[in-house]
This record gives C-alpha cells, sequence and structure tokens, in this order.
C-alpha cells in the first residue's frame, strides 16, 4: 500500500532537550496506525511537527507522496485533527460549530450544508445540532470534536486520545465511528493510553520514548517481542509454601503467588502451561474453583518496554 505519511531522520531540539531523535514513521494508505509512548516521550511533538506546526531541526516529512511544507495549503485542506482537549466555541450551536470548522476548507455554502449534516449524522448528534457545546455531555462533547475534525472529509485524520474521560457507551460509539472512516477509505494516526482501544481497532502500532521508536508492528509481533507467555488464575482452598515451591519449578512457570484465595501464575511462553500447572495442583490435592487463563496484553509490552515508573 502507498505510503500516506512517511518521516524519515526527524530531529527536534528544545534548547538541550532532544524531543525527537531521528524518528523514522511510516503510515500506509487506509490503515488505523496506532501511536502509543508515556508522557513526554515525543508523540505530539512529532505530530505538530508533521503538521508543520512546530519547526524541527533535521528530516524529512511527505504526507501523500509529497513533501510537506507550511505553505503547502493543498495538503493541509486533505487533512483532519481532533485535539485531545475539546476544541470548540461555546457561543455557536453544535451545527454552527461544525460548519464553522468545515468552512475553513469548504467555501461553497450548499455543499458545506451536506458535510455537516453528514457528519452530525456520522457522530449521532443530528437531534443535538441546536444545543449549546456546554449542554452536552461529555461524550456528546467529545463526539462534536470528532464532527468539527471530519466534517470536511479529510483523508488523513489524526486522533489524539479522543476518547478521554467519556463512558463505555460513547467510547463504542467512538470507536465504532473510527473504524467506519477507515471503511470509508481515510488513514487514522490514533494516539490513546487505553491500551485496550488499541488493540480493538489499530492495525499496527509504534511505541515511543525518549523521542525514539523503540518498538513497532502489529500487536501479535510486539507481544512477541517481550517473550511473555499466559497469565493463569485459579480460586483455590489454601496453599501450603511447597506447592507454591513445586509450581515455581515448573520450567514454564516464571513467579507464583497466593492471597485470598486466589492462585496467580506467570508464565513463559509454553504450549501447554495451563495443563501443567493445574497437573501440579491436582497432584498435591487441590481443588480449584474458577480457572482463568489470560494472554499477554499490549500494555505487558508497553510496561515492559517503558518500564513501570511513573513519569513526569
Amino acid at each position: 500500500m502507498t505510503d500516506i505519511v512517511r518521516v524519515e531522520g526527524l530531529v527536534k531540539r528544545y534548547g538541550q532537550t532532544l524531543a525527537l531523535d531521528h524518528l523514522d514513521l511510516a503510515v500506509a494508505q487506509g490503515e488505523i496506525f496506532g501511536l502509543l509512548g508515556p508522557n513526554g516521550c515525543g508523540k505530539t511533538t512529532a505530530i505538530n511537527c508533521i503538521l508543520q506546526l512546530l519547526t524541527y531541526d533535521r528530516g524529512s516529512i511527505e504526507l501523500f507522496g509529497e513533501p510537506m511544507a507550511p505553505s503547502r495549503h493543498d495538503l493541509k485542506r486533505r487533512i483532519g485533527v481532533v485535539p485531545q482537549q475539546v476544541a470548540v466555541l461555546d457561543e455557536l450551536t453544535v451545527r454552527e460549530n461544525v460548519d464553522a470548522f468545515c468552512a475553513l476548507y469548504v467555501p461553497d455554502r450548499r455543499e458545506r450544508r451536506r458535510l455537516v449534516d453528514e457528519a452530525l449524522d456520522f457522530v449521532g448528534l443530528a437531534e443535538h445540532a441546536t444545543k449549546r457545546p456546554r449542554r452536552l455531555s461529555g461524550g456528546l462533547a467529545r463526539r462534536l470534536n470528532i464532527a468539527c475534525g471530519i466534517a470536511h472529509r479529510p483523508e488523513l485524520l489524526f486522533l489524539d486520545e479522543p476518547t478521554v474521560a467519556v463512558d463505555p457507551q460513547s467510547r463504542n460509539a467512538i470507536l465504532d465511528g473510527i473504524c467506519r472512516l477507515r471503511d470509508s477509505g481515510a488513514t487514522v494516526v490514533y494516539t490513546s493510553h487505553y491500551m485496550e482501544e488499541v488493540e480493538q481497532i489499530c492495525g499496527r502500532v509504534m511505541i515511543m520514548d525518549a523521542g525514539r521508536a523503540i518498538a513497532q508492528g502489529t500487536c501479535d509481533e510486539l507481544k512477541r517481542l517481550i517473550d511473555a507467555g499466559e497469565k493463569i488464575v485459579a480460586q483455590t482452598g489454601p496453599l501450603a509454601p511447597e506447592t507454591l515451591a513445586r509450581l515455581e519449578a515448573l520450567p514454564c512457570v516464571r513467579r507464583a503467588s497466593y492471597a485470598d484465595g486466589e492462585l496467580r501464575v506467570d508464565c513463559a511462553p509454553a504450549a501447554h502451561a495451563l495443563v501443567d500447572v493445574l497437573e501440579e495442583l491436582r497432584a498435591a490435592g487441590v481443588s480449584c474453583g474458577r480457572v482463568w487463563s489470560e494472554p499477554p496484553t499490549l500494555n505487558d509490552v508497553f510496561l515492559e518496554l517503558c518500564g513501570r515508573e511513573l513519569r513526569d
């Protein structure tokens, strides 16, 4: 597929601070690409450089196969941006807000009316069109933010944590809408701290830290990087210390712990880890209630690669 975004060797400094350290990035046409990293890793700086909202020290940026520059308004018209903070005008109604943003790209009023109607229908806000933004719930306000960013039908869309602080119903509606945008031909760059969302909708993922790409690939490819196996949880009666010791001695087990009637076992990649653990418990005369196994998650990958220490 054609790369809609191609960044090579991007360097950005703030004084002595290296915010982007020779960053390479490629986003293919028609994909939802997850851009992840801890706070301060350089995600927002990279996006702002791509959009030419920031100057940079070195590197090249191409969008739609053409060099990007501050004066490339023809390319900018093909881009939509939905910021993390809801950025709408309280003095205008929902419809007027979407129309105002769409007018930046579409001067024809008749065409704009059609596009605004489609955007409101797309995010499920048609029945709220005459309301002021301050009368909307948090989830509806987020959906208005998205409508403002997509009304001109961008081919490339940057979404910065669009589901922050919304209820599960609004989150599902937003994620479904993003997938429908992809299915209609849009390319999406998606940032989020909700790893389950990224696993759900993103075809490929890049994890950044300290201004560099430290890992990228599909979610399954990233999970294989950390050499982690399943996590087994079993509800049991009291466990003797020697039983825990025998469990930890199994080749497939990295650590085992027991508390409040629940056994937790972290495993290395193995074909029969669950069978081996249950067989050891049976041999020790331990009866189990509910037992479940969890495969490694993208959150495990993120913590393994970026560390568990709190960031400023």
